[in-house]
């Protein structure tokens, strides 16, 4: 299991990569992250929309209201140029902690 500030500190990289393909509703990017994680991170609504709600508020990614083909309205998110410029940062930041955290290990692992 993933602890809480684990996940919460992922949240938007992985949410400005799934967006970077094209827009998006929020259901469908619970059932994409799900899926792109083989099932290692199962995201609720109850986590998803504040994140959602925050990132828009923060300009980094847009909103717009859809009626699909069965009538429903659905609130659906793109991201916005901000958005792809934060999520390049955010890219480098954890390939940067990803390397440190593989020298930190590396050692130990070699000793086992």
């Amino acid at each position: 299991m993933i602890p809480k500030a684990l996940m919460a500190a992922s949240t938007k990289p992985i949410i400005l990569t799934i967006l970077k393909s094209g827009e998006d509703y929020g259901y469908n990017i619970i059932q994409r992250v799900k899926e792109l994680s083989g099932g290692t991170l199962d995201w609720s609504d109850g986590m998803l929309y504040p994140v959602l709600q925050r990132l828009e508020k923060e300009n980094l990614i847009s909103s717009r209201w859809i009626v699909s083909d069965e009538g429903r309205h659905r609130k659906y998110y793109r991201i916005t140029q901000a958005g792809r410029e934060a999520l390049v940062t955010e890219m480098a930041q954890w390939q940067s902690m990803i390397k440190a955290l593989d020298l930190i290990w590396k050692p130990m692992l070699e000793t086992e």
